[in-house]
Protein backbone atom coordinates (compact mmCIF):
# COMPACT_ATOMS: atom_id res chain seq x y z
CA UNK A 1 0.00 0.00 0.00
CA UNK A 2 1.49 3.37 -1.32
CA UNK A 3 0.23 4.97 1.91
CA UNK A 4 1.38 2.34 4.59
CA UNK A 5 4.66 3.25 2.66
CA UNK A 6 4.35 7.21 3.06
CA UNK A 7 3.41 6.99 6.89
CA UNK A 8 6.86 5.18 7.70
CA UNK A 9 8.32 8.28 6.59
CA UNK A 10 6.41 10.39 9.35
CA UNK A 11 7.06 8.74 12.23
CA UNK A 12 10.01 10.28 14.36
CA UNK A 13 11.76 9.00 17.70
CA UNK A 14 11.04 10.86 20.88
CA UNK A 15 13.60 10.07 24.38
CA UNK A 16 11.10 8.34 26.17
CA UNK A 17 10.20 5.32 23.70
CA UNK A 18 7.07 3.14 24.91
CA UNK A 19 7.07 0.47 26.80
CA UNK A 20 5.33 -1.14 24.19
CA UNK A 21 8.18 -0.48 21.68
CA UNK A 22 10.58 -0.95 23.44
CA UNK A 23 9.74 -4.95 24.54
CA UNK A 24 8.52 -4.71 19.67
CA UNK A 25 12.30 -3.08 19.05
CA UNK A 26 13.65 -6.42 21.54
CA UNK A 27 11.78 -8.94 19.73
CA UNK A 28 12.63 -7.90 16.20
CA UNK A 29 16.59 -8.41 17.26
CA UNK A 30 15.55 -11.57 18.75
CA UNK A 31 13.74 -12.47 15.54
CA UNK A 32 10.73 -13.59 17.63
CA UNK A 33 7.34 -12.06 14.64
CA UNK A 34 4.59 -14.18 16.47
CA UNK A 35 5.29 -12.18 19.46
CA UNK A 36 5.05 -8.77 17.49
CA UNK A 37 1.85 -9.47 16.14
CA UNK A 38 0.76 -10.35 20.26
CA UNK A 39 2.24 -7.28 21.25
CA UNK A 40 0.54 -4.96 18.62
CA UNK A 41 -0.58 -4.29 14.80
CA UNK A 42 2.71 -5.93 13.28
CA UNK A 43 2.50 -3.51 10.45
CA UNK A 44 2.62 -0.62 12.55
CA UNK A 45 4.96 -2.05 14.98
CA UNK A 46 7.33 -3.17 12.40
CA UNK A 47 7.44 0.64 10.86
CA UNK A 48 7.68 2.25 14.17
CA UNK A 49 10.72 -0.39 15.34
CA UNK A 50 12.37 0.41 12.24
CA UNK A 51 12.61 4.39 12.21
CA UNK A 52 13.62 4.44 16.14
CA UNK A 53 16.17 2.09 15.52
CA UNK A 54 17.67 4.24 12.05
CA UNK A 55 17.44 7.13 13.94
CA UNK A 56 19.10 8.88 17.60
CA UNK A 57 16.61 9.50 19.30
CA UNK A 58 18.11 12.80 20.56
CA UNK A 59 17.38 14.21 16.99
CA UNK A 60 13.97 15.35 17.78
CA UNK A 61 11.35 15.56 20.63
CA UNK A 62 8.35 14.69 18.67
CA UNK A 63 7.19 13.87 15.25
CA UNK A 64 6.84 16.17 11.69
CA UNK A 65 2.97 16.71 11.51
CA UNK A 66 4.17 18.39 8.15
CA UNK A 67 4.55 14.47 6.65
CA UNK A 68 1.33 13.41 8.08
CA UNK A 69 0.05 16.28 5.98
CA UNK A 70 1.29 14.74 2.94
CA UNK A 71 0.41 11.43 4.44
CA UNK A 72 -3.45 12.76 4.19
CA UNK A 73 -3.21 14.37 1.33
CA UNK A 74 -1.89 10.97 -0.33
CA UNK A 75 -4.35 8.37 1.93
CA UNK A 76 -8.01 9.58 1.58
CA UNK A 77 -8.74 10.05 -1.51
CA UNK A 78 -8.61 6.35 -1.06
CA UNK A 79 -11.52 6.33 1.45
CA UNK A 80 -13.59 4.75 -0.51
CA UNK A 81 -12.58 2.73 -3.38
CA UNK A 82 -10.99 -0.60 -3.24
CA UNK A 83 -7.96 0.52 -1.36
CA UNK A 84 -8.93 2.11 1.37
CA UNK A 85 -7.78 4.34 4.23
CA UNK A 86 -4.97 2.86 6.04
CA UNK A 87 -6.31 2.16 9.45
CA UNK A 88 -2.47 1.75 11.08
CA UNK A 89 -2.54 5.58 11.08
CA UNK A 90 -5.47 5.40 13.57
CA UNK A 91 -5.58 4.41 17.09
CA UNK A 92 -7.98 1.72 18.09
CA UNK A 93 -10.47 3.95 20.03
CA UNK A 94 -10.27 6.82 17.63
CA UNK A 95 -13.17 8.69 18.44
CA UNK A 96 -15.66 9.59 14.74
CA UNK A 97 -18.26 12.05 15.40
CA UNK A 98 -20.55 14.34 12.80
CA UNK A 99 -23.91 15.24 12.81
CA UNK A 100 -25.97 12.14 12.65
CA UNK A 101 -23.15 9.39 13.19
CA UNK A 102 -20.68 8.53 15.79
CA UNK A 103 -18.32 5.74 16.59
CA UNK A 104 -15.66 4.85 19.24
CA UNK A 105 -13.17 2.68 17.25
CA UNK A 106 -11.68 2.11 14.04
CA UNK A 107 -13.71 -1.41 13.38
CA UNK A 108 -16.66 0.65 13.76
CA UNK A 109 -15.73 4.18 11.63
CA UNK A 110 -14.25 1.70 8.94
CA UNK A 111 -17.58 -0.45 9.05
CA UNK A 112 -19.43 3.04 8.31
CA UNK A 113 -17.52 3.70 5.37
CA UNK A 114 -18.27 0.17 4.24
CA UNK A 115 -21.99 0.72 4.77
CA UNK A 116 -21.92 3.55 2.89
CA UNK A 117 -20.60 2.09 -0.02
CA UNK A 118 -23.67 -0.34 -0.44
CA UNK A 119 -26.11 2.20 0.21
CA UNK A 120 -25.13 4.99 -1.68
CA UNK A 121 -22.04 5.12 -4.48
CA UNK A 122 -19.76 8.06 -2.80
CA UNK A 123 -17.49 9.79 -4.35
CA UNK A 124 -14.81 12.03 -2.25
CA UNK A 125 -13.05 14.94 -3.35
CA UNK A 126 -10.04 16.13 -1.04
CA UNK A 127 -9.85 19.68 -1.27
CA UNK A 128 -6.72 20.33 1.18
CA UNK A 129 -5.06 19.40 4.31
CA UNK A 130 -3.28 21.89 6.74
CA UNK A 131 -2.18 21.91 10.36
CA UNK A 132 -4.46 23.81 12.34
CA UNK A 133 -3.52 23.33 15.86
CA UNK A 134 0.00 21.47 17.85
CA UNK A 135 -1.70 18.11 17.56
CA UNK A 136 -4.29 18.79 15.05
CA UNK A 137 -4.93 18.64 11.15
CA UNK A 138 -7.99 19.74 9.22
CA UNK A 139 -9.04 18.82 6.05
CA UNK A 140 -11.60 20.36 3.26
CA UNK A 141 -13.82 17.91 1.01
CA UNK A 142 -16.94 17.52 -1.06
CA UNK A 143 -19.22 14.30 -1.21
CA UNK A 144 -21.04 13.33 -3.57
CA UNK A 145 -23.47 10.62 -2.97
CA UNK A 146 -25.89 8.49 -5.20
CA UNK A 147 -28.77 6.93 -3.05
CA UNK A 148 -29.45 3.69 -4.72
CA UNK A 149 -32.25 2.27 -2.35
CA UNK A 150 -34.38 4.55 -4.27
CA UNK A 151 -35.53 4.14 -7.69
CA UNK A 152 -34.72 8.32 -8.72
CA UNK A 153 -31.93 7.80 -7.56
CA UNK A 154 -31.25 10.85 -5.55
CA UNK A 155 -27.69 12.83 -5.45
CA UNK A 156 -27.11 14.12 -1.60
CA UNK A 157 -24.18 16.24 -1.47
CA UNK A 158 -22.22 17.40 1.59
CA UNK A 159 -19.06 19.81 1.60
CA UNK A 160 -17.45 20.48 5.05
CA UNK A 161 -14.14 19.82 7.03
CA UNK A 162 -12.79 17.51 9.28
CA UNK A 163 -10.71 18.10 12.46
CA UNK A 164 -8.62 15.45 13.20
CA UNK A 165 -6.88 15.11 16.72
CA UNK A 166 -3.29 13.53 17.13
CA UNK A 167 -2.55 11.84 19.86
CA UNK A 168 1.19 12.47 20.66
CA UNK A 169 2.14 9.28 22.63
CA UNK A 170 1.12 7.08 19.68
CA UNK A 171 1.46 9.36 16.96
CA UNK A 172 -1.96 7.99 15.37
CA UNK A 173 -5.27 10.32 14.72
CA UNK A 174 -7.10 9.60 17.67
CA UNK A 175 -10.17 11.54 16.73
CA UNK A 176 -11.94 12.74 13.36
CA UNK A 177 -15.04 15.57 13.79
CA UNK A 178 -17.05 16.39 10.55
CA UNK A 179 -18.23 19.54 10.42
CA UNK A 180 -20.90 20.24 7.29
CA UNK A 181 -20.92 23.84 5.85
CA UNK A 182 -24.84 23.54 5.10
CA UNK A 183 -25.89 23.18 8.87
CA UNK A 184 -24.99 25.29 11.90
CA UNK A 185 -25.73 22.81 14.65
CA UNK A 186 -23.17 20.41 14.04
CA UNK A 187 -23.07 18.37 17.76
CA UNK A 188 -24.21 14.92 17.38
CA UNK A 189 -27.09 14.33 17.36
CA UNK A 190 -28.80 16.90 15.06
CA UNK A 191 -32.17 17.25 13.80
CA UNK A 192 -30.75 20.17 11.46
CA UNK A 193 -27.76 17.45 10.18
CA UNK A 194 -30.68 14.82 9.65
CA UNK A 195 -33.02 17.55 8.03
CA UNK A 196 -30.59 18.11 5.85
CA UNK A 197 -30.28 14.54 3.92
CA UNK A 198 -33.76 14.21 4.06
CA UNK A 199 -34.36 17.09 1.89
CA UNK A 200 -32.10 16.17 -0.40
CA UNK A 201 -34.00 12.82 -1.00
CA UNK A 202 -36.74 14.98 -2.79
CA UNK A 203 -37.17 14.39 -6.74
CA UNK A 204 -35.32 16.30 -9.80
CA UNK A 205 -35.74 14.82 -12.90
CA UNK A 206 -32.18 15.45 -14.44
CA UNK A 207 -31.99 13.61 -18.01
CA UNK A 208 -29.46 11.50 -19.23
CA UNK A 209 -27.35 13.92 -21.06
CA UNK A 210 -24.00 15.61 -21.60
CA UNK A 211 -24.06 18.38 -19.12
CA UNK A 212 -21.23 21.11 -18.47
CA UNK A 213 -18.76 19.70 -16.50
CA UNK A 214 -18.32 20.67 -13.02
CA UNK A 215 -17.02 20.43 -9.53
CA UNK A 216 -18.71 21.60 -6.01
CA UNK A 217 -16.72 22.88 -3.81
CA UNK A 218 -19.11 24.12 -1.24
CA UNK A 219 -22.81 23.56 0.12
CA UNK A 220 -24.18 25.53 2.14
CA UNK A 221 -28.09 25.88 3.37
CA UNK A 222 -29.04 28.12 0.25
CA UNK A 223 -26.74 27.88 -2.21
CA UNK A 224 -23.98 25.58 -4.22
CA UNK A 225 -20.73 26.62 -5.05
CA UNK A 226 -19.27 25.20 -8.41
CA UNK A 227 -16.40 25.35 -10.14
CA UNK A 228 -17.35 24.98 -14.06
CA UNK A 229 -14.70 23.94 -16.94
CA UNK A 230 -14.86 25.84 -20.27
CA UNK A 231 -17.84 24.79 -22.12
CA UNK A 232 -19.19 25.92 -25.32
CA UNK A 233 -22.54 27.21 -26.36
CA UNK A 234 -24.62 28.36 -29.57
CA UNK A 235 -26.41 31.43 -28.28
CA UNK A 236 -29.45 33.85 -29.90
CA UNK A 237 -30.94 36.44 -28.32
CA UNK A 238 -33.96 36.11 -26.25
CA UNK A 239 -37.14 38.05 -24.92
CA UNK A 240 -36.76 37.24 -21.01
CA UNK A 241 -35.03 34.94 -18.46
CA UNK A 242 -38.42 32.77 -18.62
CA UNK A 243 -38.73 32.97 -22.67
CA UNK A 244 -38.19 30.73 -25.23
CA UNK A 245 -37.87 33.04 -28.34
CA UNK A 246 -34.77 31.95 -30.17
CA UNK A 247 -34.77 28.28 -29.20
CA UNK A 248 -36.00 26.80 -32.28
CA UNK A 249 -32.77 28.86 -33.75
CA UNK A 250 -30.35 27.15 -31.02
CA UNK A 251 -32.12 24.10 -31.26
CA UNK A 252 -31.72 23.95 -35.29
CA UNK A 253 -28.49 24.21 -35.14
CA UNK A 254 -27.46 21.14 -33.17
CA UNK A 255 -30.45 19.73 -34.84
CA UNK A 256 -28.44 19.95 -38.70
CA UNK A 257 -29.79 23.43 -39.42
CA UNK A 258 -25.27 24.84 -40.22
CA UNK A 259 -23.20 24.83 -43.10
CA UNK A 260 -22.37 21.44 -43.14
CA UNK A 261 -25.89 20.10 -42.08
CA UNK A 262 -24.00 18.20 -39.37
CA UNK A 263 -26.34 16.57 -36.33
CA UNK A 264 -24.39 17.32 -32.74
CA UNK A 265 -26.45 15.62 -29.84
CA UNK A 266 -28.45 16.95 -27.26
CA UNK A 267 -27.03 18.52 -24.27
CA UNK A 268 -28.80 19.82 -21.12
CA UNK A 269 -29.60 22.93 -19.36
CA UNK A 270 -30.69 25.15 -21.63
CA UNK A 271 -29.41 28.10 -20.15
CA UNK A 272 -30.36 31.94 -20.62
CA UNK A 273 -28.47 34.55 -19.73
CA UNK A 274 -29.26 38.13 -18.72
CA UNK A 275 -25.68 40.55 -18.56
CA UNK A 276 -27.15 43.78 -17.34
CA UNK A 277 -28.69 44.61 -13.55
CA UNK A 278 -32.35 44.95 -14.78
CA UNK A 279 -32.28 41.26 -16.30
CA UNK A 280 -33.53 42.44 -19.56
CA UNK A 281 -31.03 41.77 -22.09
CA UNK A 282 -31.22 38.31 -22.88
CA UNK A 283 -29.64 35.07 -24.73
CA UNK A 284 -30.64 31.77 -24.79
CA UNK A 285 -28.00 29.03 -25.07
CA UNK A 286 -27.61 25.30 -25.88
CA UNK A 287 -24.52 23.37 -24.84
CA UNK A 288 -22.58 21.63 -27.26
CA UNK A 289 -20.84 18.51 -25.97
CA UNK A 290 -17.79 18.82 -24.66
CA UNK A 291 -15.20 16.97 -26.70
CA UNK A 292 -16.17 19.15 -29.20
CA UNK A 293 -13.83 22.85 -30.06
CA UNK A 294 -14.85 25.92 -31.86
CA UNK A 295 -12.65 24.68 -34.68
CA UNK A 296 -14.16 21.31 -35.04
CA UNK A 297 -17.78 22.68 -35.44
CA UNK A 298 -19.57 24.04 -38.60
CA UNK A 299 -20.29 27.41 -38.72
CA UNK A 300 -24.16 28.24 -38.34
CA UNK A 301 -25.91 29.01 -41.33
CA UNK A 302 -28.43 31.73 -39.40
CA UNK A 303 -27.36 35.29 -38.80
CA UNK A 304 -29.08 34.83 -35.80
CA UNK A 305 -27.07 32.34 -34.11
CA UNK A 306 -23.30 32.31 -33.00
CA UNK A 307 -20.89 30.26 -31.44
CA UNK A 308 -18.89 30.92 -28.48
CA UNK A 309 -16.75 29.59 -25.79
CA UNK A 310 -17.24 29.84 -21.53
CA UNK A 311 -14.02 30.67 -19.73
CA UNK A 312 -14.15 28.62 -16.82
CA UNK A 313 -14.96 29.82 -13.95
CA UNK A 314 -16.81 29.66 -10.60
CA UNK A 315 -20.92 30.04 -10.13
CA UNK A 316 -23.12 30.16 -6.96
CA UNK A 317 -26.03 28.01 -7.98
CA UNK A 318 -29.56 27.93 -6.12
CA UNK A 319 -31.87 24.63 -7.50
CA UNK A 320 -35.35 24.45 -7.80
CA UNK A 321 -38.11 22.79 -8.90
CA UNK A 322 -41.73 23.67 -10.62
CA UNK A 323 -42.27 26.20 -13.58
CA UNK A 324 -39.48 28.72 -13.61
CA UNK A 325 -41.62 32.06 -14.46
CA UNK A 326 -40.42 35.30 -15.03
CA UNK A 327 -41.38 36.07 -11.91
CA UNK A 328 -39.95 33.13 -10.08
CA UNK A 329 -36.75 33.41 -11.39
CA UNK A 330 -36.33 37.02 -10.47
CA UNK A 331 -36.79 36.29 -6.63
CA UNK A 332 -34.46 33.55 -6.54
CA UNK A 333 -31.50 35.50 -7.92
CA UNK A 334 -32.10 38.48 -5.66
CA UNK A 335 -32.57 35.90 -2.61
CA UNK A 336 -28.80 34.11 -4.21
CA UNK A 337 -27.36 37.35 -4.46
CA UNK A 338 -28.54 39.19 -1.07
CA UNK A 339 -26.69 35.41 0.32
CA UNK A 340 -23.50 36.06 -1.42
CA UNK A 341 -23.56 39.41 -0.60
CA UNK A 342 -23.73 38.66 3.17
CA UNK A 343 -21.34 35.83 3.09
CA UNK A 344 -19.14 38.64 1.76
CA UNK A 345 -18.84 37.16 -2.12
CA UNK A 346 -18.60 39.24 -4.99
CA UNK A 347 -21.19 38.46 -7.29
CA UNK A 348 -20.65 39.04 -10.90
CA UNK A 349 -24.06 41.97 -13.00
CA UNK A 350 -26.34 39.33 -14.45
CA UNK A 351 -27.30 35.69 -13.86
CA UNK A 352 -28.23 32.59 -16.06
CA UNK A 353 -31.39 30.22 -15.68
CA UNK A 354 -30.55 26.81 -16.64
CA UNK A 355 -33.76 24.36 -17.25
CA UNK A 356 -32.91 20.74 -17.49
CA UNK A 357 -36.31 19.24 -18.55
CA UNK A 358 -38.69 19.13 -21.42
CA UNK A 359 -42.03 21.75 -20.16
CA UNK A 360 -44.04 18.79 -22.55
CA UNK A 361 -43.03 15.90 -21.14
CA UNK A 362 -41.66 16.44 -17.24
CA UNK A 363 -43.98 16.85 -14.48
CA UNK A 364 -43.90 20.16 -12.66
CA UNK A 365 -42.80 19.23 -9.27
CA UNK A 366 -39.62 17.13 -10.59
CA UNK A 367 -38.39 19.37 -12.95
CA UNK A 368 -34.67 20.62 -11.73
CA UNK A 369 -34.07 24.08 -12.73
CA UNK A 370 -31.48 26.51 -11.36
CA UNK A 371 -29.91 29.92 -11.04
CA UNK A 372 -26.55 30.63 -11.40
CA UNK A 373 -24.72 33.85 -10.90
CA UNK A 374 -20.74 33.80 -11.90
CA UNK A 375 -18.54 35.11 -9.15
CA UNK A 376 -15.53 37.23 -9.00
CA UNK A 377 -13.44 35.29 -7.11
CA UNK A 378 -13.69 32.52 -4.34
CA UNK A 379 -11.19 31.44 -1.95
CA UNK A 380 -12.27 28.07 -0.33
CA UNK A 381 -11.60 28.14 3.21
Amino acid sequence: MATTQLFLQILRPIPAISVASRRVIRTLRAGNADAIRQNMNFKWALRLSLVEQSLPAEESTGFNVKQLVDFLYDDLPHLFDDQGIDRTAYDEYVKFRDPITKHDSISGYLFNIALLKVIFRPQFLLHWVKQTGPYEITTRWTMVMTFMLLPWRPELVFTGTSVMGINPKTRRFCSHLDLWDSIKNNDYFSVEGLWDVLKQLRIYKTPELETPKYLILKRTANYEIRKYNPFIVVEAGGDNLSGSRGFIDVTGYIFGMNSTMEKIPMTTPVFTQANDPELSKVSIQVVIPPERDLSSLPPPSQETISLRKVEKGIAAVIKFSGNPTEEVVREKEKALRSSLLAAGLKPKMGCLLARYNDPGRTWIFIMRNEVLIWLEEFLLE
